[in-house]
């Protein structure tokens, strides 16, 4: 497999009031071009603490991170962040949040009237065309999850970094998201990582779900591969064996097998 972002031997030790906390060690993997990966595990593994090397906002105590053949250091345009908590700026509109990233990439060698454009067109790709001049309390939960995603995808990522984009939001809402992303990764062939505890999220959208043992020294307890054919129909998907033997094996890894060795 061609390595597009490479995690080798990655350890993270934090210095708290306690002492050295370690909240990862012995990290490995490898993540093709394009692929979809779900990390998942119980709270408190380490899922963000991974999210956020990956991002360049943390540096490994030990190890190294590569994407595209160079070391990751200290974040990059090349990598998009969404939180779940969509952090937007109250007093500039939907347009203005995604439009300050954008002036920030590409304002140095854009002219005004590109830098709108790509603006309207990262509103447009996730269905937010009729928010453009709307500000954040004006409009619901998950368009500002979307003017979030919007922001990350303005900026031509070549990686997409998502910690539980959808975690605060309603099930049906969620659902219309999950769909809304898999169309856009399906559209742009971003890499993306994703963070979730929802392990049908994790089943539905991702080409691989990266299993996290429970910290402290959390770690890559197995990896699973996603072989279900795309594009994905949840409601199919419901009556699908593979589906099932999927979710089956994720839950028995967090439930059963980890449980038993965290024991």
């Amino acid at each position: 497999m061609h390595s597009y972002l490479h995690i080798e031997n990655a350890k993270m030790v934090f210095d708290t009031k306690k002492g050295k906390f370690t909240a990862l060690t012995d990290i490995n993997l490898d993540v093709k071009q394009g692929e979809f990966i779900a990390l998942i595990g119980h709270s408190g593994c380490g899922k963000s603490t991974l999210l956020n090397l990956v991002a360049g906002l943390t540096e490994p105590t030990e190890g190294f991170l590569l994407l595209s053949e160079k070391e990751i250091k200290g974040p990059g345009p090349e990598r998009g962040v969404v939180f779940q908590n969509h952090s937007l700026l109250p007093w500039l509109t939907c347009f203005g949040n995604v439009h300050l990233a954008v002036e920030r990439v590409f304002g140095s060698r854009e002219s005004k009237a590109k830098l709108k454009e790509r603006t309207q067109a990262a509103l447009d790709l996730v269905g937010l065309s009729h928010a453009t001049h709307k500000h954040p309390n004006e409009i619901s939960g998950g368009m500002k999850q979307r003017v979030g995603i919007a922001r990350a995808l303005a900026m031509e990522p070549k990686v997409l970094l998502l910690d539980e984009p959808f975690g605060a939001l309603d099930a049906l809402t969620r659902a219309g998201l999950q769909d809304e992303l898999m169309r856009i990764v399906k559209e742009t062939q971003a890499t993306t990582l994703m963070v979730t505890h929802d392990v049908d999220e994790a089943v539905l959208l991702s080409d691989r779900i990266v299993m996290m043992t429970n910290g402290p020294s959390a770690t890559i307890g197995e990896v699973l591969t996603v072989d279900l054919p795309r594009p994905r129909d949840r409601l199919k998907l419901a009556e699908d064996p593979v589906y099932h033997r999927l979710r089956g094996q994720v839950l028995e890894f967090l439930y059963q097998k980890h449980l038993k060795k965290a024991a």
